[in-house]
């Protein structure tokens, strides 16, 4: 702990020493700390070692973070929104001007400024929940939807092509068919087989011309809205490393997919796994309003292959990762992936059951814009 109090240090956004430095929140890939700097008031930010096996490019992550801070920091104020709080993360600099420290090891190093009176949940506790998170979401993209793509760096490419992860997921069971060993990794691979042609809907419409790459937050779960603790109000939305260019149905879907499972990413009961259309209805009352000035026909009419397209997505990155050691995702256990893996299939098995409901939901909501 004491090197990362040294490292600390180097950000200190006021005078003062720094207080204390504790773990802080449960991501599965950086390591994030709460920072406190006692300087006669006590100030908090957050600082995280970037995982540079999944980012290999942390700086220009701070580059993007400059670029969209910049470009919507004179318009974050929602005039239509009584109690209209609304703030991102900005960068703190290092003491010796730079946006990053790297220490001894080569480990980056980055501050960023928390957002005070607020948390995020694992859950969605209840539908104004899920309307919040919509309206982060939709919010968020309002605000850097007219921002030129080219000005983001793509600080993750491959990340949500379908294609690219399945070929990876073919290599790495190509290397060692053993680890398919035991029913439930059948069963993955089976669901895989059954599923990857329909699971390239995006990418085939993209490529047609029908969708187009814009800039988007990448990662858009429940546990990234910070919700207000005295009004209940969404007022940010956090862990912006995958901001970069792609399409907008990747972060529709991906909220979807985490918020409208009420068992959550981590559960065993597999058997209960379903998509909670009534909270599904709520995000979307929260979202499509604040999309309504950019989303295209297609846009809204993708909706349903989104949600499920990310839930097959995340299902296919948690199997391989199982299938690879387990090197990218964090695990508390030693079939972590594989159970995570099984609940994102059964998702989207709840979610292709609900297609017909889905579809309908979206186009009368949209007729009630």
């Amino acid at each position: 702990m004491d090197d990362i109090l040294n490292i600390a240090a180097q950000f200190r956004p006021a005078s003062g020493a720094v207080a204390d430095v504790k773990p802080y929140g449960t991501g599965n890939i950086n390591d994030t700390y709460l920072v406190t700097v006692d300087g006669g008031v006590h100030r908090r930010f957050i600082l995280q070692r970037i995982n540079q096996r999944v980012f290999p490019y942390p700086k220009l992550i701070m580059a993007n973070l400059r670029a969209f801070s910049e470009h919507i920091a004179a318009k974050q104020v929602d005039p239509k929104r009584e109690n209209g709080r609304w703030e991102l993360p900005q960068v703190v600099p290092a003491q010796d001007g730079q946006d990053y420290v790297i220490d001894e090891d080569g480990e980056f190093w980055r501050a960023i400024t928390f957002i005070e009176g607020a948390r995020a949940y694992p859950k969605v506790r209840d539908a104004q929940h899920a309307r919040e998170a919509g309206y982060a979401l939709g919010r968020f993209q309002q605000l850097i939807s007219d921002m030129d793509v080219d000005a983001l760096h793509d600080t993750l490419p491959g990340f949500h092509i379908l294609p690219s992860y399945l070929d990876h997921y073919r290599e790495v069971l190509a290397t060692d068919p053993g680890r398919l060993n035991g029913a439930d990794a059948q069963q993955c691979a089976a669901f895989i087989d059954a599923h990857c042609d329909e699971a390239l809907i995006l990418e085939r419409a993209r490529d047609r011309g029908d969708l187009r790459v814009r800039p988007i937050h990448g990662d858009p779960k429940i546990d990234n809205i910070m919700i207000d603790t005295r009004t209940d109000r969404a007022v940010s939305i956090v862990d912006l490393d995958t901001v970069k260019p792609g399409l907008v149905q990747y972060d529709i879907g991906d909220c979807l997919r985490s918020s409208c499972n009420p068992l959550g990413e981590e559960t065993h009961e597999i058997d209960q796994v379903a998509f909670n259309l009534d909270l599904g209805e709520m995000i979307l009352r929260g979202y499509l309003p604040q999309t309504e000035a950019f989303f295209t026909d297609t846009d809204y009419e993708t909706v349903y292959d989104a949600v499920w397209c990310l839930a097959f997505e995340m299902g296919l990155r948690f199997f391989t990762d199982y299938l690879e050691g387990d090197v990218y995702f964090k695990v508390h256990y030693p079939r972590n992936n594989i159970m995570r893996a099984r609940v994102q299939f059964a998702l989207a098995e709840s979610i292709a059951a609900q297609e017909s409901e889905i579809r309908d939901l979206v186009r009368a909501l949209r007729r009630s814009l």
